[in-house]
């Protein structure tokens, strides 16, 4: 099983981004998506669960991103809207099958300029 990520790029401040992350043939309880910026250890932006849709998310970026998934498609989101500076980072897919299981994505770059 594989964990593919697509639509990282280059935005101005304010703008928007969608990320997805597709899991061919797989669903897993739980998804999130990672950041690790320069420098920086890598760190939680948002999880979501399959069985209730539970979603959490960093304090830094609450109000400004979403998480979603599709199970039907095997596939989740992150829409990121107002995006800062210090949002830019790598974003890594994360899958967990407890108590086992846990995939990751190769990561996707996202850069947002001033």
């Amino acid at each position: 099983v594989k964990l593919v990520e697509s639509g990282g790029g280059f935005v101005l401040a304010g703008g928007s981004l969608r990320l997805s992350c597709a899991s061919p043939g797989s669903t897993f309880e739980i998804m999130g998506w990672y950041r690790q910026a320069p420098g920086k250890q890598r760190e939680l932006v948002a999880t979501i669960t399959s069985s209730d849709g539970s979603t959490n998310y960093a304090n830094s970026v609450k109000g400004r991103f979403a998480i979603s998934r599709d199970n039907t498609k095997r596939t989740m989101y992150l829409q990121m809207n107002s995006l800062k500076p210090e949002d830019t980072a790598i974003y890594y897919c994360r899958a967990e099958e407890p108590p086992y299981l846990e995939l990751w994505g190769q990561g996707t770059l996202v850069t947002v300029s001033s």
